[in-house]
């Protein structure tokens, strides 16, 4: 199996990258966790435009009473980019909004996460960077394996965003797991009898032969997990099947949720997973 991981595991490392920048009293780091749930009640009727508004302009008023042009024309220089970057993204919205700015932008983080934060607004020397980390430590890099037999999906997530979703399913010719393109095959066959005889055959094989078969996949997640960095492992099948698939892998399996989800929808599984 080729390395392969999430396109968008970037968004860790780049937090990284904000955790070692240390701004001065002369450029200072603007902060800002905004709650965009939709699905929060003290979100209704678009609340988060009062508390953006609020607290972009409570920091430009305390800069103007004090006096400070050079500090003021900095902040204001943010403030126009933060409310643009709002009014582009404002109809693609998520559960919040993270951003953290410099005037110079040297620093300028923006994202939007699938994640609730509470608001806040900061105006510091540095980046205020206790919730991200939070929600790092929350929300794990993690490899969520679907297993239903002779079918193993794995989806990659990290701060509840999908990285990577692939598949893998058993070819009973040639014995290997081989990445899954297009519509799972069938049983095909003109007759029911002889489909049926063929479904008894798959049975009969797959039960002979689960546990070298699972060990070859696991070898593969092993691989998988070990080249992507997965801070957790998450197994979602049968119970049987989650079981074979466990003890077949090297590495710890941090949760295993027995339900067959493989064919639900990719925000279901993260949700069964992390609500």
């Amino acid at each position: 199996m080729e390395k392969r991981c999430g396109k968008d595991m970037n968004l860790l490392e780049r937090i990284q990258e904000i955790e070692k920048i240390q701004g001065s009293d002369a450029n200072k780091v603007f902060t800002m966790y905004l709650n965009t749930d939709p699905s929060d009640p003290d979100q209704q009727g678009g609340k988060w435009k009062i508390h953006l508004k609020n607290g972009l302009h409570n920091f430009e008023r305390y800069l103007q009473e004090d006096e400070n042009k050079e500090e003021l024309k900095q902040f204001q220089n943010i403030k126009k980019k933060v409310e643009r970057y709002i009014f582009d993204h404002e109809q693609h919205l998520k559960r919040s909004v993270v951003i953290f700015a410099t005037a110079d932008e040297e620093i300028w983080f923006a994202e939007r996460l699938q994640i609730r934060v509470k608001s806040e607004f900061y105006w510091e020397a540095s980046p205020v960077l206790d919730q991200l980390d939070a929600l790092v430590k929350e929300y794990p890099k993690a490899g969520i394996i679907l297993a239903p037999h002779d079918v193993v999906k794995v989806i990659e997530t990290s701060l509840n965003e999908v990285g990577e979703n692939f598949s893998y399913e058993l070819d009973l010719d040639t014995e290997d797991w081989k990445e899954k393109v297009g519509p799972r095959k069938g049983f095909h066959s003109s007759g029911l009898g002889s489909r049926n005889a063929q479904i008894d055959n798959f049975k009969a094989r797959f039960e002979a032969n689960k546990h070298r078969w699972y060990k070859d996949i696991a070898a593969k997640l092993d691989k998988q997990a070990k080249d992507c960095g997965w801070e957790k492992i998450y197994i979602v099948g049968e119970k049987d099947v989650s079981h074979e698939l466990d003890v077949a892998m090297n590495k710890k399996v941090d949760e295993i949720v027995h339900k067959n989800m493989v064919d639900q929808e990719t925000s279901k599984v993260i949700h069964a997973i992390f609500g």
